[in-house]
């Protein structure tokens, strides 16, 4: 087991989306952030298949076909679009994503950039996080609301093109900022 260098692994992350959270002034989530990554049930089974390169939770799916840490984790975690996963009201539908509120929406693009910064090293770039979402969004189909998809996108998109220092600037000032008006 790994616990030291997954546990360095938590904390980098949690710093990074932490340090992103606090720029755009979403200072709760900022600090709450995967706590449950600490919790027994997630923590062991990531020691137990830490790699330093890609999630735990991945190399667990590999082996047993599901993954343990993730099922409990994705379902404390709002920031993650498969905890808005419900029924929907027309029966023909089935499960489907509910619109996530935009706090969640942001915590998720600052959890994107910091996954792939902690994974990536060096090799990371204002371009990675969106080049990742687009490999995976075509699988999402109705499992992410069709709002939600299209802000997620749109502030990936932004970062690749303008940098953080800017969508950081233009999520707190326009995007955050219409919800404080309410």
């Amino acid at each position: 087991m790994k616990a030291w260098q997954h546990f360095k692994t938590i904390n980098h992350h949690r710093r990074l989306v932490r340090e992103g959270c606090f720029k755009v002034g979403l200072y709760r989530q900022g600090i709450c952030h995967d706590l449950s990554k600490y919790m027994p049930s997630e923590f062991l089974i990531g020691c137990k298949y830490y790699q330093g390169t890609r999630s735990p939770n991945n190399a667990e799916r590999e082996i047993k076909g599901y993954s343990a840490a993730w099922l409990h984790h994705k379902g404390r975690n709002r920031h993650h679009y498969e905890y808005w996963l419900d029924y929907s009201v027309d029966s023909k539908q089935g499960i489907i994503g509910m619109k996530m509120p935009v706090k969640y929406v942001v915590e998720m693009f600052m959890d994107r950039i910091a996954a792939c910064k902690t994974y990536q090293g060096s090799s990371y770039n204002d371009g990675s996080p969106l080049e990742y979402y687009e490999k995976g969004a075509a699988r999402l189909g109705p499992m992410v609301h069709p709002d939600t998809a299209k802000l997620l996108h749109h502030l990936l998109k932004m970062l690749a093109r303008e940098g953080e220092e800017k969508t950081f600037s233009y999520i707190r000032h326009k995007i955050l900022k219409k919800l404080k008006k309410y």
